[in-house]
C-alpha cells in the first residue's frame, strides 16, 4: 500500500512551483484550481476556452487563460514553465450530449495529443489526465445488475462510441509517454462526478443535477411530475466531488501508478429510480415519473470495481450518495431561485 502523499507533502514539489490546471473553468477543474488553492500552492495557473464570465469558479490569486487548447500554440503557452499538469479540458457533458455530439467528442482528442507534447516538451514532471468510465467494453454493461467494472475490463476494446474512444486512445498516449519518453504520466478513469458548483441545466448536466433540477421545478410549478430519460431501471454510481479532488491528489503523487489507468469512483450502485427516490425524500415531495424511453439512456448498467485502488492507495471514494446529493440538491436550488429572480447563475451553454 502507497503512502498518503499529496502534493501539499509532496518532496519533489514546492509550494511556490507551478502547477497548470486545463478545463479550469468547468465543474471539477475550477473546483481542482479552488483545492489546490487552499492547499497553499501560489503559482496556479488556470486554462480554459470559455469566456471568464462563464467560469463555474474564479479564484482570486490564479493566473486565468482563455485559450482553445485544441491549438498546438495555445497548449505551448498554457504549460510553459509548469511542473504538473492536470488535463480537464475536453467538449463533453451529460448522456444527451455525449450521445449527440460525438464528433465534437472526438476532436478532443486534439487537446490531448498537443498538450502532453508541449508538456513534455516543457519539462513537466507530472501529467495527469482525466479518463472515464466510457473507456469500458460496452458489451459488459448491457444489464442493469452490471458486476462492478474492473481496470482490466477496457480490453478487447469496444469503448462508447466517441468520447470513450477519445479518452481510451488519450490513455494509450500518456501510457506511451511515459514508456518512450519517460514522463510521469497518471491516468483516472472517472465515474459520473456530481456536486455543487456543477452545470445544472442547458444540456450537459449528468444525471445527479438533472433530475435535481427537474424536481425542484415540478416543487415550484406545483405540477409535482418529471420526466425521465429512458426506464429508469438503468444503473449507475456517482462519485461526490470532494472525493474526485482527493482521488486526483492522492493518484497524480504515486509513483506506483504512473502510466496506469486506475477508477476513481464511488461503488455504491443505484437505479436512477432509486436516485430519484433519495431526491424525493430530500426535497420532501413525491412525484410522478413519465418515462421518455427514446431519449439517449447510456448503457444498462455500469459501477467502478475499486479493488485496485483500495490495494494501492488504501483508500476508496466513500461519500455517501445521499449525504453528497443533500448538499447537491440545496445548493441547485438556490441557483434555480437565483435564476428566477434574473441573478446570474453557473450554466454552461451549449
Amino acid at each position: 500500500m502507497a503512502e498518503a502523499l499529496l502534493a501539499a507533502n509532496s518532496p519533489d514539489l514546492r509550494k511556490d512551483d507551478l502547477i497548470v490546471i486545463t478545463g479550469a473553468g468547468g465543474f471539477i477543474g475550477g473546483a481542482l484550481t479552488r483545492y489546490f488553492h487552499e492547499q497553499g500552492f501560489t503559482r496556479i495557473r488556470a486554462v480554459d476556452k470559455k469566456p471568464l464570465p462563464q467560469w463555474f469558479q474564479r479564484i482570486p490569486g490564479v493566473e486565468t487563460l482563455c485559450l482553445d487548447l485544441s491549438k498546438e500554440e495555445n497548449a505551448i503557452r498554457a504549460v510553459e514553465g509548469a511542473v504538473e499538469v492536470y488535463n480537464l479540458a475536453a467538449d463533453m457533458g451529460g448522456m444527451g450530449f455525449i450521445e449527440r455530439f460525438r464528433v465534437e467528442c472526438l476532436r478532443s482528442i486534439l487537446i490531448n495529443t498537443h498538450l502532453i507534447e508541449a508538456s513534455y516538451r516543457a519539462g513537466v514532471q507530472r501529467y495527469f489526465f482525466s479518463s472515464s468510465a466510457c473507456v469500458y467494453n460496452t458489451t459488459l454493461q448491457q444489464d442493469p445488475n452490471v458486476r462492478a467494472l474492473k481496470e482490466s475490463d477496457a480490453y478487447p476494446a469496444m469503448a462508447e462510441r466517441g468520447y470513450g474512444w477519445e479518452k481510451l486512445l488519450s490513455e494509450m498516449f500518456c501510457q506511451e509517454y511515459w514508456a518512450e519518453r519517460g514522463l510521469k504520466t497518471f491516468i483516472a478513469r472517472f465515474h459520473n462526478v456530481y456536486g455543487p458548483h456543477g452545470t445544472w441545466f442547458g444540456g450537459r448536466e449528468k444525471a445527479p443535477a438533472a433530475l435535481c433540477r427537474k424536481v425542484i421545478e415540478a416543487k415550484d410549478n406545483g405540477t409535482y411530475e418529471i420526466e425521465i430519460w429512458g426506464d429508469g431501471t438503468q444503473t449507475r454510481s456517482f462519485m461526490y466531488i470532494d472525493d474526485c479532488l482527493y482521488g486526483i491528489d492522492r493518484i497524480m503523487h504515486c509513483d506506483e501508478l504512473i502510466a496506469t489507468p486506475i477508477n476513481l469512483g464511488s461503488s455504491e450502485l443505484v437505479s436512477i429510480n432509486e436516485l430519484v427516490s433519495l431526491i424525493e425524500e430530500i426535497a420532501g415531495v413525491k412525484v410522478r415519473r413519465r418515462y421518455k424511453l427514446e431519449a439517449p439512456r447510456g448503457v444498462a448498467g455500469r459501477n467502478s470495481d475499486n479493488t485496485f485502488i483500495k490495494s494501492v492507495l488504501g483508500w476508496e471514494p466513500c461519500t455517501p450518495l445521499r449525504e453528497g446529493l443533500a448538499k447537491t440538491y440545496a445548493w441547485i436550488e438556490s441557483q434555480y431561485y437565483d435564476r428566477k429572480a434574473g441573478k446570474r447563475v453557473v450554466t454552461d451553454t451549449l
